[in-house]
């Protein structure tokens, strides 16, 4: 019966949302292409507010998609916040309760009820531990389970339902609700986040001023993980960074660099709401429980793409991205590579230090989801991680060059990257020739 009174819920929303864009395009005959594309990611953004914490997650990921929807619909989407009211403290209280032993719970001397975040599966609590040390408490939801499941299943459905749209079932809907199910079922079990985080803290042993927050292994379990608390400033705010500026936009470049060229172990959910800064210079990532990982085959054609792109070889580019695409529609390769090189031609004779690797990327972003091929996923969170590391780079050191200063880390991914996997397809032969 819970299914059924959601799925009228989900069915109201999605008409509502249906009828308030379908009125407000009959004014739209002025606007803009990015306008008309903006007024459609807002509409989306608002349904998916309406229709829960779930839906906001999964606007979130397809905020990060930029290969699929247009910049218009990802920028819209990039104002969800995963940030829901919290449950009553009593709930969290008895998940603690049920979660840790007599000896592990006694260790928490007391926990403040008003949470300092509260997301879509758990909320962080800030502790006191019996050695007076402060915490950060992260409690899953008692519902997340129940909640998750109950949204999966509607998500599906209506997935399946608008795949028969042929201009949508480029998008692979079902199967990009298949794997946002399974990220969130691995969101439901915290062990994964401390498997990642220590993995992260293992990568970043022996780097400088790069941390993630250290663990309290007796206090963490499937629904409750007990980490150091972080005092510092989100990477939201740079302006509020005190301390040596540069120091700091070295070292978040850094390790983004070494994630996606050293150790093909990405964060996957890698924004700057998800980077403290702290008075100390150092830098930490937290929030850690989705990770992409390069498998040593696809590692080679994503040193070959990037460079490309820094090079500025737009033949180069279009040639990988078109046989390396998981599926591609277009039937004039021709036509695409002819996109491909004039975008490149915007940015000859430029210097290498004016070049910003997020324009770059957002023009080929949109070349490809106009000829419809499709980017692999794991190339899209390692692009969005480059883009945020120039983007805090530039905020904290206007002067800090993303291509120059990586470098050094593409020679040494270059001389040590394994045989790539074969390409998926070949160019067309009139274009090979």
């Amino acid at each position: 019966m819970r299914l059924i009174g959601r799925f009228f819920l989900v069915a109201w929303v999605l008409s509502a949302g249906f009828w308030r864009y379908v009125f407000r395009r009959v004014f739209a005959g002025r606007m803009s292409a990015y306008e008309k594309e903006s007024l459609r990611g807002e509409v989306l953004a608002d349904t998916l507010e309406r229709l829960g914490a779930t839906y906001v997650k999964f606007g979130q990921i397809l905020s990060t998609r930029p290969d699929l929807v247009g910049p218009g619909v990802t920028d819209a989407l990039a104002r969800l916040q995963d940030q829901v009211p919290p449950v009553p403290f009593t709930e969290i209280e008895r998940v603690l309760d049920a979660e840790l032993d007599d000896a592990a719970r006694a260790r928490l001397k007391t926990i403040e009820p008003v949470p300092v975040a509260a997301a879509s599966v758990a909320q962080v609590h800030r502790a006191t531990l019996d050695t007076g040390e402060r915490v950060a408490v992260k409690v899953q939801r008692a519902s997340a389970q129940a909640q998750v499941e109950r949204d999966l299943v509607l998500m599906m459905l209506f997935a399946k339902a608008l795949n028969v749209i042929p201009s949508v079932r480029l998008l692979s809907l079902p199967g990009a609700v298949e794997r946002f199910g399974e990220a969130m079922h691995g969101q439901l079990d915290f062990r994964r986040e401390a498997a990642n985080n220590r993995r992260f803290a293992e990568n970043f042993a022996d780097v400088d001023g790069v941390d993630v927050p250290g663990l309290h292994e007796e206090l963490c379990s499937e629904r409750v993980l007990t980490m150091e608390f972080v005092e510092g400033v989100r990477a939201t705010e740079p302006e509020k960074v005190g301390g040596d500026r540069k120091a700091l936009a070295r070292r978040g470049l850094k390790a983004i660099l070494q994630m996606v060229f050293e150790d093909g172990f990405v964060h996957a959910d890698l924004h700057p709401g998800n980077i403290f800064l702290t008075k100390d210079d150092r830098v930490v990532l937290i929030d850690l429980g989705l990770i992409a990982e390069i498998d040593d085959e696809l590692m080679g054609p994503w040193i070959q793409t990037f460079i490309a792109l820094s090079q500025q070889d737009g033949k180069m580019a279009a040639r990988l991205f078109y046989t390396y695409a998981p599926t591609v529609k277009t039937k004039d390769y021709a036509a695409f590579e002819r996109d491909v090189l004039a975008h490149f031609q915007s940015f000859h004779g430029k210097p290498l230090q004016e070049l910003e690797a997020s324009q770059i990327l957002a023009g080929m972003m949109n070349i490809l989801r106009r000829h419809r091929v499709q980017m692999d996923p794991v190339f899209t969170v390692v692009n969005l991680a480059m883009v945020v590391a120039e983007g805090l780079g530039k905020q904290l050191d206007p002067d800090l060059d993303l291509i120059t200063f990586a470098t050094p880390y593409l020679m040494d991914a270059i001389a040590n990257a394994p045989p790539p996997r074969p390409p998926k397809r070949e160019v067309p032969p009139e274009a090979a020739a």
